[in-house]
């Protein structure tokens, strides 16, 4: 099954944070705190794709209060910081919305996503992503983490599932 026919059996989406959904150079705080930089381009379709009922995941090693607030006001349903051992993590999400591995689509972009990426059904990557992750990529967006890749992503699982601009709640937040 190809790419684009694998997205209509997409269930649920799983991304990291640092490269997938901000940019992979973070400016830190004098505290040594990152900030991010996010596209809001990529936070409307994950809002609209929360809206259709897809349960959202992020699976991060980082752990500050801003990916909390940005994430849960978008509608993610789980999001497991200082993820050390990332694949306890996506087996926890698998678990609590009772998933098989082949309905869910992560986006990951280097070395800590592998195995989690190894273990889903559809696998996807922004641009700029190690060239490990990108050999083991279901799809590569011409877009960079943090830039718009996700929104590539989630648009496309939307369409293909026909949940995209589907109705009147497409047109607000």
């Amino acid at each position: 099954m190809n790419f684009k026919e694998k997205l209509k059996f997409v269930k649920a989406m799983v991304f990291d944070v640092d490269g997938v959904l901000s940019t992979s150079h973070i400016p830190l705080y004098p505290n040594g705190e990152p900030m991010r930089v996010i596209s809001t381009k990529d936070g409307y379709a994950l809002h609209h794709a929360h809206k259709k009922g897809i349960p959202l995941a992020i699976i991060t090693g980082g752990a500050t209060e801003a990916i909390e607030v940005r994430f849960r006001g978008l509608g993610f349903d789980e999001i497991y910081m200082k993820a050390g051992v990332k694949t306890e993590r996506l087996k926890e999400f698998m678990q609590k919305y009772h998933l098989q591995s082949d309905e869910i689509l992560y986006m990951g972009d280097d070395i800590p996503d592998y195995e989690c990426m190894k273990m889903v059904g559809i696998t996807a990557c922004p641009a700029d992503a190690a060239p490990e992750i990108k050999a083991i990529s279901d799809y590569i967006s011409e877009k960079c983490g943090g830039m718009g890749c996700v929104r590539d992503v989630v648009e496309q699982v939307l369409k293909a599932q026909g949940l995209w601009m589907s109705d009147a709640e497409a047109f607000g937040w």
